[in-house]
């Protein structure tokens, strides 16, 4: 199978989040139960539970998508200012608790904790050959969402091994992220225990996803030897390694290379279910890429979307002479354009420039789904290069640095890019590390991760306010304003705050 089927059929509802969301909000199975109590009687029934959690890690375009456009990478675009209005405040940082797609976030990310808390809740309920591989991969899920959620918002609430029921956030406070950091990592430490390298199923969790996780939740945190033990150990034991074939690189982000060598772990996505904008996260697809697609594109390998998340000349004067990964990540429409013969609209914003690793590709005449919301590009959430260049800060920045195992890994990214060992650093200190901050931005840039580097090193004022936002529509130039104690997260979304009583305090100035 190629990757890891996540359709169901409607039979029951779990509420799974602390307010009512759309129509995707259950777990569906193939037969009838009156109630949870009754279900977890066999391994079919665990098993289709978890792929119920999995569903989620779809849901997290959004994550994606909007962790680029609040970065210094890409503007918001679409349309108009008020195309989707909520991703113009985020780009802009006039964001507030009335935002609807930092709402979703928040939905969509418990949706998945609580799925994945369904099967922990009765985890002792029935036993079965494998349990703890089933077990190992739902606290992975339960880990992956509860990362993203304290990046994106804080301090949110914690429940381990328990559903969160519609009722119940009355008497939930919101915990502080260090202690869900520390359960982040007794999850992920579980699951690098009980899980193996290889899957029989693309796309489920492996003993390499959990390590790298684990790694980058240490990174985050900055425990920094931690973080080195766990990335060397994956690096050296693991199955995973670089593409180097040039032409394999270039391709890395086609449909024909998901799941590869370097694929650490991967969402999977199809075209066999189609989407609405009444309900995106119903979509078996990858919604980001129809919205990052070449407005009114008429042409060959590509096909049209709503141009947002609009890569930004800064990013692509940020490649080096030679580097191999401009190509692989910016398509410069002008310069296609006059090759191919291609015809396009000018969206807002408009800079010339798209983030080719995501655009929508061109597919047959049978494909499925609305061709703008239902996109089967995987989305490449952990890479190889990217475990990588995480070890090479974590033996850089650790109390005691290993600048050379630093050096090396940092420069096994480069030689990939140019193709030569020419290129090569040989920095040491802090020179060094601001050679791997860089070297993460043009490696990983169009994967979602920029703007949670700016913020966890520091550096997301003074970059962010950097990017001048040139709207050439009107020919005016927006400068970000990035407040720091205050935008280094988001707001919590104000009716989730009103559900719970208007017990929780609100992230600060806002």
């Amino acid at each position: 199978m190629k990757k890891l089927n996540i359709k169901f059929l409607v039979v029951f509802i779990i509420i799974i989040s602390l307010s009512y969301s759309c129509s995707d909000d259950f777990v569906e199975v193939e037969f009838q139960v009156e109630n949870s109590e009754d279900y977890f009687n066999s391994e079919d029934d665990y098993q289709n539970a978890l792929i119920g959690a999995y569903d989620l890690l779809q849901a997290t375009y959004l994550n994606a998508l909007l962790g680029e456009i609040a970065s210094d990478n890409t503007l918001g675009g679409g349309d108009s200012a008020t195309d989707v209005i909520g991703i113009t405040e985020v780009d802009d940082f006039t964001h507030t608790p009335e935002n609807a797609q930092l709402r979703s976030i928040w939905s969509w990310m418990f949706a998945g904790v609580n799925r994945a808390n369904f099967i922990l809740e009765f985890k002792d309920k029935t036993d079965f050959s494998g349990k703890e591989q089933v077990l190992a991969q739902a606290r992975f899920l339960r880990a992956y969402y509860y990362f993203e959620l304290v990046k994106w918002f804080g301090d949110v609430p914690l429940s381990v091994d328990k559903r969160i029921l519609f009722g119940e956030q009355f008497n939930i406070d919101r915990t502080p992220k260090a202690e869900v950091y520390a359960q982040i990592e007794l999850d992920l430490i579980f699951a690098v225990e009980n899980l193996t390298y290889t899957q029989s199923e693309t796309g489920r969790v492996t003993k390499g996803a959990a390590q790298a996780l684990l790694g980058k939740a240490y990174l985050y945190q900055n425990k920094f030897e931690k973080a080195s033990v766990v990335l060397e150990d994956l690096i050296q034991n693991g199955p995973y390694d670089l593409v180097t074939d040039a032409t394999a690189f270039q391709n890395l982000f086609e449909n024909d290379s998901e799941n590869s060598i370097e694929s650490v772990f991967e969402v999977q996505y199809s075209e066999d279910q189609g989407s609405s904008f009444d309900c995106l996260q119903c979509s078996e697809g990858n919604v980001a890429v129809g919205f990052s697609g070449i407005r009114g594109y008429n042409g060959p390998d590509f096909t049209s979307g709503f141009s947002f998340n609009i890569p930004v000349q800064e990013l692509v004067d940020a490649f080096e002479m030679g580097d191999r990964r401009l190509d692989l990540t910016i398509l410069d429409i002008n310069a296609w354009s006059v090759q191919t013969g291609a015809t396009f609209n000018k969206g807002y914003e408009h800079t010339g420039y798209f983030n080719r690793k995501y655009l929508p590709r061109k597919r047959g005449v049978d494909a499925q789904g609305d061709r703008n919301l239902t996109n089967p590009n995987n989305y490449r959430a952990i890479r190889f290069s990217d475990v990588l260049l995480m070890a090479a800060e974590a033996f850089n920045r650790k109390e005691t640095p290993d600048d050379v195992k630093a050096q090396g890994y940092l420069n096994r990214v480069r030689q990939r890019a140019f193709g030569d060992m020419m290129h090569n650093i040989s920095a040491t200190g802090a020179t060094l590390t601001e050679n791997i901050y860089d070297e993460r931005r043009v490696e990983l840039a169009g994967e979602g991760h920029r703007f949670f580097d700016l913020v966890r090193t520091g550096k997301a004022k003074e970059e962010i306010e950097n990017n001048v936002d040139v709207t050439e529509n009107n020919g005016t130039e927006v400068a970000k304003i990035f407040v720091v104690g205050k935008h280094e997260v988001f707001p919590i979304p104000s009716v989730e705050i009103q559900l719970a009583g208007n017990r929780w305090a609100q992230n600060p100035n806002y």
